[in-house]
């Protein structure tokens, strides 16, 4: 037996210490929190997208009585995103989320669902996307979905060597 160690790089910042273009994109996924729909878990999420020509996109969750009908915030940002801009890759992804009475303390993470779809995202287009993580004591950046996910699945995993 051996152990294997994996490590992921993340970064801890505070909002002051972030350059002008991060800060609009966080600024932007807290705005857009106000228009999630979440009348049942009153967990509001929203996304703000940098894609590579500069465009930016917004998305928030949208919960559903029968809960596996809803959407994360993040995948129905990158869904559009991708409708949209098919050509264009997501540079960078803020993510920022608030209960009723204020935004959440830490920052929050992609559930595991959504990490596989950044992934995936991150394979199609042959390049990283960093994630910016809102809480409000501090943020998190990440280089890559890939260090969220080690181990993870993706084509490679399915191939079939004759």
């Amino acid at each position: 037996m051996k152990d294997l160690t994996i490590i992921a790089h993340i970064k801890k910042y505070q909002y002051d210490e972030l350059n002008k273009e991060d800060k609009r994109l966080i600024d932007a996924a807290k705005e857009i929190t106000a228009h999630s729909y979440a009348p049942y878990s009153h967990f509001f999420v929203g996304v703000a997208a940098s894609l590579e020509n500069g465009a930016v996109v917004v998305g928030t969750n949208q919960e559903n009585a029968a809960y596996p009908s809803g959407m994360c915030a993040e995948r129905t940002t990158l869904f559009y995103a991708n409708s949209q801009y098919p050509d264009q890759a997501v540079r960078t992804l803020a993510i920022a989320a608030r209960t009723n009475k204020d935004f959440i303390e830490t920052p929050i993470p992609p559930c595991g669902a959504c990490r596989q779809v950044l992934l995936e995202s991150e394979k199609r287009y042959g390049r990283p996307i960093r994630l910016l993580l809102y809480g409000k004591q501090f943020i998190y950046e990440i280089k890559s979905v890939a260090e969220l996910l080690p181990l993870s699945f993706d084509a490679a995993t399915m191939e079939v060597v004759d």
